[in-house]
């Protein structure tokens, strides 16, 4: 038989061996699951941020001017002149050269772009639904003239301005969504 001598007084290392690593993977284990919990509170945290900066932008739009319908728009709105107007969910009927765009194709209503919208090339489709913040202004001939003179508009475009009584130059301009199908 093959004699042990050397080994004689040496402890079997096999099973605490075994032991340690069970106990540093089970560690390990612990470890990754508090660090996934960490990161799912961080995402919670993230997306409550995310979107209570949403709903701070879209009250700030809803406070933004005096809500106003098509509808309204349409009738006599003297008493709205020179005062911030929103008119929402509308959709864009064409555009008015480089200057604006009409809404509604049904009774079109104009809708002139701001020098601050226009130089960040603020541009719409016909067919998008938009939601449009500005000051309705009243239109007189000498508006459709410097649209004209500046380069904005066509000449027809600017016939077919000068027969709006008013528009609202906007300073806001939110596209939200394509019109049903069948408009």
């Amino acid at each position: 038989m093959a004699e042990n001598a050397s080994r004689r007084g040496a402890v079997d290392m096999g099973v605490i061996l075994m032991v340690v690593a069970l106990a540093v993977i089970a560690g390990f284990i612990y470890w990754l699951s508090g660090q996934a919990a960490s990161e799912r509170a961080s995402e919670i945290r993230e997306d409550s941020i995310a979107q209570a900066q949403k709903d701070s932008a879209n009250a700030a739009i809803a406070a933004s001017g005096t809500l106003v319908t098509m509808a309204q728009l349409r009738g006599d709105v003297s008493a709205l002149v020179d005062q911030e107007v929103r008119v929402e969910n509308v959709e864009v009927a064409s555009a008015l050269g480089h200057q604006g765009f009409w809404l509604d194709p049904s009774s079109p209503f104009l809708v002139s772009l701001s020098d601050a919208l226009i130089a960040d090339s603020t541009t719409v489709a016909s067919g998008q639904m938009v939601t449009v913040t500005g000051t309705l202004k009243a239109m007189n001939d000498s508006t459709a003239g410097a649209w004209f003179a500046a380069g904005r508009i066509s000449q027809g475009d600017q016939l077919a301005a000068s027969f709006s009584t008013n528009f609202i130059e906007a300073t806001r301009v939110d596209v939200t969504g394509r019109a049903p199908a069948g408009n």
